[in-house]
């Protein structure tokens, strides 16, 4: 019976409730996003338009997901203000920066709503600045590594289009972090 209501799902529909958690700060909110379940559940296959409603103000505002997305990651990790206070922080900030781009992808998992420049703004931040490369490892090679390793999962899964030179390029870093980490 649950199956079949969710075959006739045309819009599934978020709230956003809370000023000190966005949407890629815990995992929850793409957890239990249902949008390709009903999509894989429907019979023609089409994805349902996603909603969120940002309700954290007097002035609630309802957004497609995609562009809840755009704006939680221009606002957050793709901010320098953002990711400069992050980093201040140390080792935690690391891993909050880290934390913050794997609850990126799991809306592409679960929605298919981060758009590729996304990522390939992140990997233009984090990876491709040798400075900001090398801040990161200092700080806590841990989870750099972990987000090198997101960036190789986003592409290996289909949501990040990029180049194979830069693909080769977060396999040899990768390499490179993890034998930093062992002590190679």
């Amino acid at each position: 019976l649950f199956k079949a209501a969710l075959k006739t799902v045309d819009v599934t529909f978020q709230n956003l409730d809370s000023s000190e958690i966005s949407i890629t700060d815990v995992s929850h909110y793409y957890d239990s996003d249902p949008t390709k379940v009903v999509q894989g559940l429907r019979d023609d296959k089409r994805k349902p338009m996603s909603l969120m409603a940002d309700t954290t103000t007097a002035n609630a505002q309802v957004r497609t997901l995609s562009e809840t997305v755009r704006l939680d990651a221009r606002t957050k990790l793709l901010n320098p203000k953002f990711y400069e206070g992050m980093l201040s922080t140390g080792y935690e900030g690391v891993r909050e920066i880290q934390k913050r781009l794997r609850n990126t992808m799991g809306w592409s998992a679960t929605a298919g709503e981060v758009d590729n420049f996304v990522f390939e703004d992140a990997n233009d931040v984090f990876i491709n600045d040798p400075e900001m490369q090398q801040r990161l490892l200092d700080t806590n090679p841990n989870a750099f590594r972990d987000m090198v390793t997101t960036f190789l999962e986003a592409n290996g899964r289909g949501y990040w289009e990029t180049s194979e030179e830069n693909i080769e390029r977060l396999q040899e870093l990768y390499a490179e972090v993890e034998d930093r980490i062992e002590g190679v």
